[in-house]
């Protein structure tokens, strides 16, 4: 594809602009030829011309392509596109350095930027070039890379015009080196080379009209390094320092500043108090420039930087002094007046003070410089002549004195700089740094400007050089066929200058001339110079001529050329000097200044103003070119690296972009040049992968091999490009031309947008159709119901008709009635009352008759009775005579018959008849009696029932006379009420009237009342709010004060902690320097051990073993079910009981239902209380166990009291019901003496017993349910951990099964023999204590608190330890041992330990054999021995930590042992804080004579110093796997996340595809290693707050790496990256929730490069503002920022974060308050936090320890 065809509408081009250089512009309509019409970015419409190919308009870039971090990886390599990237790359995204190849083009953001810290040198430290985001940092380290590599000199070459920022990036990576470099035996080296930085800006530097810290001066630093690649020393190389600046300065420029630094300091120095210093606007030499100040400088806290750098390179006070006094002097010297005496004389005034001052400085003759101020002295072949001079000539002379004793102090400076500097050994190689001017051009150039560009000629003529080798070798490395590249050679515009005859050749010729002057040299220039096409001669004026450099055309004013080249000074002025009775200036101005010469480099040449003869001294042209000559020899010499720093504008502005400024200076500094080689050959290249991921789609699936690439690519471009020649095929790349890249990116856009239209058409489509079903839907269903809203309208108006016409005739209907019964009830009422009146009056009548009738009734009785009873008694009287009469005739007549004896007889006869009847009869009357005795009984029964029911009936017969009487009354009730009702009726309008009044009424008043109450609300709440706030603001304050008295307590720990690494580095650099061994390079845990005899089990064996273990396995399993269905069985029988408590009786079965529902909720009770005490146990504080106790047995008894009211109010009620209920006649009789309720009283006694026999039961039944899955629980450990072992040995050599099964078979058997030992144990104790007391309680109270103890122990995990042998006889607890032993036993406790051997013993057994050794000591009271002892013991761990440095097993070994024996120390000190969980036996065993106190802090110290080399230790094994584990892991499938490499153009090819799933570089790394540290710490038995400490430093630095390495990596800053590292960290954190770790500290540690993360993948919208404020919290404010300026599309159509959203960004920020240590752009990785270790107790009996055998120590008796 021709660049023609590129021309199509909607192609974006760049044309010229006279303001901002190009301007963009798009293509409106396709290109034909001829003329081609554009719109220009501001609106406007052009046609251009196109009279060839080549006048067509450059191309832009596609947008993916916009803000790439090197300009050779454009696609188009033009001016236009250099210019934008910059441009983007510094105003959008604040990134002020990019590459340009080999180049990194630094631009001056006027602003100081927190990129320099300590963090980001780390973070550049072993990153390739092109890793990172550009830097000054990566050239460096770069360079030092390639210095350690190839071990051959290395140069970076530092340039630019003024105001650009050379010294700053100069300062910068000699800082870099330094950092990287500093060698840990040499403790100054370091320091002094950043130490001559601060000295040489003040006595080199000044502020001009470009820049307030200008360098006036050219350096070559070389920076000397040794075998180990540390700096070893340093020199430094000076060229054409500016003298003239001395003298004279420009409006708005200054002096050196050493000048105004001692004004500033003259009050405040006491050294400078004898200068007679002024301000520095009283000096002629610091007052002409008009502007003495600098915005945000201190010129007196500059001067003590600057004394503070000159102490630290050795020069004395005395020394500052005498250099301080000779500055003074020249500013004195600078206010002598010179005054005219006659015409063409002059002279000083005898009492001009300044210039006694100055000779009184320099210690000269004040008489002499006076005289030869003004006096020359003019030497001939015969006699010496003394001329006076005129004023202008002797100020002349007196400005060339100062600029020359200026000259000579600078050199002695830089003398001096480098003596102290000068390299201890033989030194190896070094790293050049060259800070020098840029290409130059003013209205008005001098010498000084032609020197420079002299000296740029020759630097490009050395890069363009360098830069064609590079392309060179890459093609030929690549075996790519190339044409040479045509590159723009400059040497002949250097032989203009410096060859035979050349400039410098005239120039010094005609400064050999008596007579030469500067026109007679420009005369001679244009006769021997106009040949050659680099020189020319100007329009007008005959002193001035042109060269034409490479990077533009200067011309040059000869006038004052042959003055400054011969440098001329009076020599009477310096033999004045020289007889100085100053031993510094005398040294000044020696014939031969002495050289420094430097061990160990090649050339050496200082600066160039020293006195030589007059015959023999050399111009400075000569000088300058043999020096530039001999710095063009070192720099061939050396690998360079090129700087190239770019001034944005003029007015120092922040962050401001003047694109004609910019372009100068590109094109002067070369990187123009750069980009038109690169574009000359092959600028784009790609690796095959890239290539096919990035251009896959473009390609069909049969064409693609993924066996070979190459031919996979090679089918996509033979496709897509005709041309042969626009692409290259090599060995590992693709080689295109420029454009090309564009073109294919143009291509893929094309393919994709064609499958997103297709995608786009069929989604549409099916949005339309569905949209289309939707709206017919929505529109039926509105006619549906639009139509039944009418009719139901239709319909409601019919029935309110009829309702109306209904209502009318019911309304019409009342009111006739209502007048009827008006009428009806007023006729009725006058009826009534006229009945009524009529009625009473006859009822008063009868009334009156009855009682008349009444009364005559009764008194007519009453006569009658009266009558009846007067005849009744004379009745009685005459009967009473009458029979009294005739009783006495027969008693008469009896006494006579009684007499005769027949009588007698027949009377007897008689008698018996009648007795014998009498007898019968008598029988027969008893049965009769009997039987009415019988019968009297039941009529008396009867009777009482006769009464009760003749009770009932006339209660009966009450009832229903009184039912008459209501029915009767609620008859006329009801026709009072009929008639009521219709009195009401009427009342009712009347009274609604009123209601309505009385309603608003009443509203009005609620509505006032609710608007009080709403006021008294507000007003309440306002009070509730203020309290709120109150209480919130105090809760806060005490807070903050915690907070803050918690951060100086950190604050004070961490720098306690830091005083110890600095003196345990301190003592490690003097040991070093007593006796220096290298240092071990790594380190492998079979060098610290003899290899073990590994044919101890056979593969036979090892198969045994895994049947024997898979059959303990099976059986365990086997045993769990049998147990499950047990419990099951018994969860049946509880229920089987439960449902037979139900009685036949339904009050009785609801009653049971209650009552199991307490026992269910009391059941659920109990079990929280018990999973509260066990949670309780199992702290560690002891006291938790207690008042979880303390607070169930409050809780119990509130529920107790609750029962007992609950029980008394059921009592109440019941005895209330009883008494009122009425019971017939048979319950009375049951109920009589109270059997119901005792039968109550006895079935509730059953409910409660078999209430307390279910909780019994139930409680069984939880606690062998807990025990059993406990034990399931345990099986379940087991069998995994058997099953990793099988899967371990699967993979594994059968040596490395055997090892394993044995071990774990070691430490299964040792478990469970310590358990049974342990529950051996408990048992012997508690008989024991019941043999004491004899009391069985105890033994109830102790067994449950073994078994639970014998649980937790069950179900905690512990480590393996060993089997401790108990024996019959009782042991004190001490080791005993002989004087002199302590070496022996430190040596073989702590020297031959092997962390392998410390694994199979008891986590903490050296401790506990020190301490019990310390027991002993104590015991017998030997103040020597324990001593010895301890002191043996610390010097023993300091040295095996020294020894074993790189060991991370013995680290952690150590460590755990040292805090261990710490506890234990507390433990046993006898003081009360420390005996809170102490035994009985164990209080007994403490200390009693030796007070350790000091030795616990010292060995509080070491566990510091080892804690802190275990975790740099750490993080050195980390840091490789941070990167790759963390951002470059890709887990998340089909999504790309990484951009090519092919746009960063990175220096070498990339790993192939797949090389992050590596298992050495990919996440599982990672935690791979997190997992060995963890296991590691486990099994040494590490504290589980050190632990907690531990992984918490590590995963902060896994944070702070990740994140640091994010920030300076461009390629990673987008949204599928973004997903891609969430993901990755989630696997942190699910690690460890998997390991347990549940402190929140831990995993906050992370949430900086999670926010960072979330950032990457949240919206980037104005609405998004706050959010993304809100969430993240944990990134500074420079981090939020920088992530967002380097956030780019992964594809083209992804639009990039727009600057507004930035910039609200930024002020929303802004209002955050942030502390110093936040407000960086890195995360402090070397940051660490303060350790704590926590006292934790053993419960480990001393009795019970005992010495292994494999410790090898008999020296130990236990006692």
């Amino acid at each position: 594809m021709t660049s023609r065809e590129l021309f199509t509408k909607g192609a974006r081009v760049w044309v010229p602009c006279a303001e901002q250089v190009w301007v963009g512009a798009e293509v409106q309509q396709d290109y034909k030829g001829g003329t081609l019409v554009i719109r220009t970015e501001q609106g406007k419409e052009q046609v251009l011309t196109i009279k060839n190919d080549k006048d067509l308009p450059p191309l832009r870039n596609p947008d993916i392509l916009i803000g790439e971090n090197d300009l050779t990886s454009l696609s188009y390599l033009h001016e236009p596109a250099v210019l934008y990237n910059l441009k983007f790359r510094f105003c959008n995204q604040n990134a002020i350095y990019t590459y340009c190849g080999i180049v990194l083009v630094a631009i001056n953001p006027y602003h100081e930027l927190p990129i320099y810290g300590p963090d980001t040198i780390w973070a550049y430290r072993g990153q390739a070039l092109g890793d990172l985001d550009p830097h000054i940092f990566a050239v460096a380290e770069e360079a030092y890379t390639k210095l350690e590599r190839e071990s051959h000199d290395q140069s970076i070459i530092v340039s630019g015009e003024s105001g650009a920022g050379k010294t700053v990036s100069a300062k910068y990576a000699m800082r870099y080196f330094a950092t990287v470099g500093g060698a840990a035996s040499e403790t100054q080296v370091e320091k002094k080379v950043l130490a001559s930085n601060p000295i040489m800006e003040a006595i080199g530097n000044a502020k001009t009209t470009r820049n307030d810290n200008s360098s006036r001066f050219g350096k070559f630093i070389e920076i000397h390094f040794d075998k180990r690649h540390q700096i070893q020393g340093a020199s430094m190389r000076t060229y054409l320092l500016e003298k003239s600046r001395v003298v004279f300065q420009a409006p708005g420029e200054r002096n050196y500043h050493i000048f105004y630094q001692l004004c500033a300091a003259r009050k405040s120095c006491p050294l400078l108090s004898d200068l007679s210093l002024g301000d520095c606007d009283v000096f002629r030499f610091t007052n002409q420039g008009e502007d003495p100040r600098i915005q945000g400088v201190d010129d007196a806290q500059a001067f003590d930087e600057t004394r503070t750098a000159l102490s630290l390179l050795g020069l004395e006070e005395q020394t500052q002094l005498r250099m301080f006094r000779v500055l003074a002097a020249l500013l004195h010297l600078g206010n002598v007046r010179i005054v005219e005496v006659n015409e063409g004389e002059s002279k000083v005034a005898n009492d001009d003070r300044h210039l006694t001052l100055a000779c009184a400085l320099l210690s000269v003759d004040a008489k002499a410089l006076r005289r030869w101020l003004c006096t020359r002295r003019i030497v001939s072949m015969r006699d010496e002549i003394m001329k006076a001079m005129p004023v202008q000539e002797a100020a002349a002379a007196r400005d060339a004195l100062a600029k020359h004793v200026y000259a000579q102090l600078f050199s002695w400076i830089v003398r001096q700089i480098n003596r102290e500097l000068e390299n201890t050994g033989r030194g190896q190689r070094f790293i050049g740094v060259l800070d020098i001017y840029g290409f130059e051009t003013f209205e008005i150039n001098s010498f000084e400007q032609f020197c420079i560009n002299y000296a740029n000629e020759k630097l490009q003529q050395q890069f363009n050089q360098h830069v064609f080798k590079l392309e060179q070798e890459e093609y030929l490395k690549e075996e790519i066929q190339w044409n040479l590249i045509d590159f723009y050679d400059n040497q002949p515009c250097i032989d203009l200058i410096e060859a035979k005859l050349g400039i410098l050749d005239l120039l010094d010729e005609e400064c050999r001339m008596p007579k030469g002057s500067d026109s007679s040299w420009a005369e001679k220039l244009y006769e021997r110079c106009s040949k050659s096409k680099h020189f020319a001669k100007p329009r007008f004026g005959t002193r001035a001529y042109i060269i034409h450099h490479f990077a533009d055309e200067v011309e040059y004013q000869s006038q004052g050329f042959l003055d400054k080249n011969r440098d001329t000074v009076i020599e009477e002025q310096i033999e004045v000097l020289r007889q100085s009775s100053d031993e510094l200036v005398r040294k000044l101005f020696l014939d031969e200044p002495p050289v420094s010469k430097t061990p160990g480099v090649k050339v050496k040449v200082l600066p160039t103003t020293g006195t030589a003869t007059k015959q023999h001294k050399k111009t400075v042209g000569s000088q300058f070119r043999d020096s530039l000559n001999m710095l063009m020899t070192t720099l061939n010499e050396t690998t360079p690296h090129y700087v190239r720093c770019i001034k944005p504008n003029d007015s120092k502005t922040q962050f401001e972009y003047n694109p004609k400024r910019a372009v100068q200076q590109l094109r002067a500094c070369g990187v123009l040049e750069t980009i038109r080689i690169s574009a000359a050959g092959y600028p784009s290249r790609w690796t095959y992968t890239e290539f096919f991921q990035r251009y896959r789609v473009l390609c069909r699936s049969s064409d693609v091999d993924r066996a070979n690439m190459q031919r996979t690519c090679e089918h996509i471009l033979k496709r897509v490009i005709k041309d042969e020649d626009h692409c290259c095929f090599g060995k590992t790349k693709i080689f295109f031309r420029a454009g090309q890249v564009a073109y294919l990116e143009k291509l893929r856009a094309d393919r994709l947008r064609a499958c997103c239209l297709t995608m786009q058409r069929t989604v549409r489509g099916w949005l339309q159709r569905r949209r289309y079903t939707v709206i017919r839907r929505a529109v039926l269903g509105l006619q549906t119901r639009a139509r039944g809203v009418l009719a139901r309208r239709r319909t409601q108006n019919e029935r309110e008709r009829r309702a109306a016409i209904r209502i009318q005739r019911h309304v019409r209907g009342w009111t006739a009635r209502r007048r009827y019964q008006a009428v009806r009830r007023a006729a009725l009422g006058l009826q009534t009352r006229a009945r009524g009146v009529l009625a009473r009056r006859r009822h008063t009548a009868l009334r009156r008759n009855a009682k008349a009738v009444i009364i005559q009734r009764w008194v007519r009785g009453w006569l009658a009775r009266r009558r009846y009873q007067e005849e009744k008694k004379r009745l009685v009287l005459a009967q009473s005579v009458i029979r009294r009469f005739l009783a006495r005739r027969r008693l008469r007549k009896l006494k006579q018959e009684a007499r005769s004896v027949e009588h007698v007889k027949k009377l007897n006869k008689g008698l018996e008849n009648k007795i014998i009847s009498l007898q019968q009869r008598i029988e027969e009357l008893q049965k009769v009696n009997l039987k009415m005795k019988n019968a009297e009984s039941d009529i008396t029964i009867t009777k009482q029932q006769l009464e009760k029911l003749k009770a009932a009936e006339a209660i009966g017969r009450k009832l229903t006379e009184r039912v008459a009487e209501l029915e009767e009354e609620l008859r006329i009730a009801k026709e009072q009420l009929r008639n009521e009702i219709d009195d009401k009726v009427d009342l009712t309008n009347a009274a609604a009237k009123k209601e309505k009044e009385y309603i608003q009424q009443l509203e009005n008043v609620n509505k006032h009342n609710q608007g009080l109450k709403q006021a008294v609300e507000q007003l309440n709440e306002r009070l509730k709010s203020a309290e709120k706030a109150v209480r919130e603001e105090s809760k806060m304050q005490s807070e903050k004060e915690k907070a803050m008295l918690i951060q100086e307590q950190d604050e004070e720990r961490m720098a306690y902690q830091k005083l110890l690494a600095d003196h345990q580095e301190l003592q490690s650099r003097y040991e070093a320097v007593l006796k220096p061994t290298p240092a071990p390079r790594g380190r492998r845990l079979s060098n610290d051990a003899p290899e073990e005899d590994s044919g101890l089990w056979g593969a036979d064996e090892d198969v045994g073993l895994l049947l024997k273990l898979q059959q303990k396995v099976r059986e365990l399993e086997r045993e769990r079910e049998r147990q499950q269905q047990q419990l099951e069985r018994l969860e049946s029988k509880g229920a089987d009981i439960t449902t037979s408590l139900d009685g036949s009786d339904e009050l009785t079965r609801a009653k049971d239902v209650f009552r199991l529902q307490e026992l269910e909720m009391e059941n659920e009770k109990i079990r929280a209380n018990m999973t509260a005490l066990k949670n309780a146990a199992a702290d560690k504080d002891g006291s938790g166990i207690a008042r979880e106790l303390s607070r169930q047995t409050d809780a119990l008894t509130e529920e107790l009291v609750r029962r007992r009211e609950e029980c008394i109010q059921l009592r109440c009620v019941l005895a209330s019901q009883t008494q009122t209920l009425e019971y017939g006649n048979e319950k009375e009789l049951i109920n009589e003496d109270g059997e119901l309720v005792m039968a109550l009283e006895a079935q509730k006694k059953i409910n409660r017993q078999l209430e307390n026999e279910l909780q019994a039961q139930l409680k069984r039944h939880e606690q062998r349910e807990i025990e059993w899955r406990v034990e399931e629980e345990r099986l379940r450990e087991e069998n995994a951990a058997q099953q990793r072992i099988l899967a371990l040995g699967l993979s594994e050599s059968p040596q490395s099964q055997a090892e394993a099964y044995m071990q774990h078979e070691i430490k299964r058997l040792t478990t469970e023999n310590l358990d049974l030992q342990e529950k051996c144990d408990s048992l012997m104790d508690q008989m024991r204590k019941l043999r004491k007391t004899g009391k069985v309680r105890k033994r109830d109270d102790t067994l449950p608190i073994a078994r639970q103890q014998e649980r937790q122990e069950t179900t905690s995990p512990q480590p393996p330890v060993p089997v401790m042998r108990k024996k019959e006889r009782e042991y004190m607890g001490m080791f005993e041992y002989q004087s002199g032993d302590e070496n022996l036993v430190i040596r073989k406790l702590i020297y031959e330990l092997k962390p392998k051997v410390a694994m199979t013993l008891l986590p903490g057994l050296p401790a506990y054999i020190l301490f019990m050794c310390i027991r002993h000591t104590d015991y017998i009271d030997d103040d020597e021995k324990v001593r010895t002892l301890l002191t043996a013991a610390i010097n023993g761990l300091r040295k095996v930590i020294k020894k074993r440095n790189d060991d991370l097993d013995t680290h952690v070994l150590w460590l755990c042992n040292t805090l261990r024996l710490l506890h234990t120390l507390k433990q046993y000190s006898g003081d009360k804080a420390f005996q809170a969980e102490n035994t009985p036996a164990q209080n007994e065993q403490c200390l009693r004579n030796f007070d350790l106190s000091q030795y616990r802090q010292v060995l509080s110290d070491i566990a510091i110093c080892i804690y802190q080399g275990l975790m740099k230790h750490l993080e050195s094994r980390v840091q490789p796997l941070v990167q790759p584990g963390i951002l470059e892991h890709e887990a998340i499938t089909g999504l790309s996340a990484n951009r090519p490499a092919g746009m960063r153009n990175r220096s070498e090819p990339l790993s192939p595809v797949g090389a992050a799933a590596d298992g050495r570089l990919g996440l599982n790394s990672l935690l791979d290693e997190l997992s060995f540290v963890h296991r590691t710490l486990i099994l040494h038995g590490a504290d589980p707050e050190v632990l907690t400490q531990i992984l918490r430093q590590l995963f902060y630095f896994i944070c702070a790496a990740a994140l640091n390495t994010l920030l300076l990596r461009k390629d990673l800053c987008h949204w599928s990256k973004g997903m891609q590292i969430r993901y990755n960290i989630s696997h942190l954190e699910q690690w460890l929730r998997d390991h347990r770790v549940t402190d929140k500290s831990v995993v906050d540690t992370l949430q900086p490069v999670i926010q960072a993360s979330q950032l990457l993948q949240a919206r980037k919208t104005e609405n998004d503002v706050v959010a993304v404020c809100e969430m993240c919290d944990k990134l500074s404010v420079f981090q939020i920022i920088k992530i967002l300026n380097l956030y780019t599309p992964a594809d083209e159509y992804e639009e990039r974060v727009p600057a507004s959203f930035i910039r609200q960004i930024q002020e929303r920020l802004g209002e955050r308050a942030e502390s110093q240590g936040q407000a960086t752009l890195l995360m402090d990785s070397k940051f660490s936090f303060p350790v704590r270790f926590p006292f934790n107790p053993s419960n480990i009996r001393l009795e019970d320890v005992e010495v292994p055998d494999v410790l090898n120590l008999p020296m130990l008796r236990k006692v």
